[in-house]
């Protein structure tokens, strides 16, 4: 069995900061109140609340200006795809728009993989490809499914890719015991992956793209339209 993390003061005072921000309680542009009071207000000591703003800065939510205060970022204007994985955990329906592009951008990856892919590289896409249709239980089967992305995505040799692919995954798989759903019978998972490794392994530029967004469409379909799914997109009831 998995070992459930400990929070710690810091973790709890984070997010609490966290949801209130991304909640509007204070609002993009506008100044924290001084520390003192803010410490008081959340029931912490000076110090617990800088480890919070410390991370929250890091995050890109917070930035603090020496001798004017910490102010609220405005990070829908100044942001970046980072901190997709903390909005999809603050707001749910974020899914829904990480899905859009992992569509648009996963057909690209196939086609520019199946122009570009090595020899090995071919090699790899299809033993990932097995380890899917080996894997047992619907978490092991989705992250050998991850795998086999990933290795599109290093195969068009374009870093970028590969970096837009790793972001996309770290705001999905926080959520991913709620999207299971296309990967519980391996065979099936397999079954739908396969067309796109077979059209770049045989160098299809237009056929991986047309095969990709026909299993990134079905596997969004699967996972949203269940149960869980229904959940993690539209958040509680």
């Amino acid at each position: 069995m998995e070992t459930l993390p400990r929070e710690t003061i810091v973790d709890v005072l984070e997010g609490r900061l966290r949801e209130d921000i991304l909640t509007g309680r204070h609002p993009a542009g506008s100044y924290l109140p001084p520390e003192r009071q803010l410490a008081d207000g959340y029931g912490v000591t000076r110090t617990t609340l800088k480890h919070a703003f410390g991370r929250l800065i890091q995050a890109g939510l917070l930035e603090t200006r020496h001798g004017v205060g910490t102010r609220v970022r405005d990070y829908a204007r100044l942001g970046g795809a980072d901190l997709l994985p903390m909005l999809v955990r603050h707001s749910p329906d974020w899914i829904a728009e990480v899905f859009e592009v992992r569509r648009s951008v996963g057909a690209l990856i196939a086609e520019r993989a199946a122009l570009r892919a090595r020899h090995e590289q071919k090699t790899e896409l299809r033993e990932l490809l097995a380890a899917v249709r080996a894997a047992e239980g619907g978490d092991a089967v989705q992250l050998a499914d991850v795998e086999v992305h990933r290795a599109l995505a290093r195969a068009t040799g374009n870093r970028v890719y590969v970096l837009l692919t790793n972001t996309l995954f770290n705001a999905y798989l926080p959520v991913r015991a709620a999207l299971v759903e296309p990967f519980t019978d391996p065979v099936s998972a397999h079954a739908r992956l396969a067309p796109v490794v077979d059209a770049v392994s045989a160098g299809d530029g237009p056929g991986a793209r047309v095969a990709a967004d026909a299993y990134l469409t079905a596997t969004e379909r699967i996972m949203l339209e269940g149960p869980a799914g229904a959940s993690a997109e539209h958040g509680p009831a």
